[in-house]
């Protein structure tokens, strides 16, 4: 239980990092941004896998890139449920942010492992 509680915990503080990059995501405050990772998270386990294999043929002819377009997609229909969670610039600023979310927990991780922590 205490992983799942770390992982949506590093998820929020991501986004909010995210938004102090201006790369059209905006978070309204650290409470939304807790909801918004939990929605994330939940529309990733849900729906990911499903939108996965109905897009594994595309996903092959370009060599795994369409995998960022699912995430992407996904990512805007998270901030579509969640109010105080704003795309600025639509699909693109969903791929950025996407991108950007894997990123920043990759390394917060990565750092929590060097403490022993995570």
């Amino acid at each position: 239980m205490l992983p799942l509680i770390l992982t949506w915990i590093v998820s929020a503080i991501s986004l909010i990092i995210i938004t102090r990059l201006d790369v059209g995501v905006s978070v309204r405050s650290f409470d939304r941004a807790l909801v918004a990772a939990l929605v994330i998270g939940l529309v990733n386990a849900v729906l990911g896998p499903i939108l996965g294999l109905l897009a594994l043929p595309l996903t092959i002819l370009s060599v795994g890139l369409f995998a960022l377009v699912i995430n992407a997609l996904l990512f805007w229909l998270a901030a579509a449920i969640v109010s105080g969670f704003y795309l600025r610039n639509g699909f693109w600023s969903a791929l950025i942010g996407s991108l950007l979310l894997s990123l920043s927990n990759a390394i917060i991780f990565w750092i929590l492992g060097l403490l022993g922590i995570g």
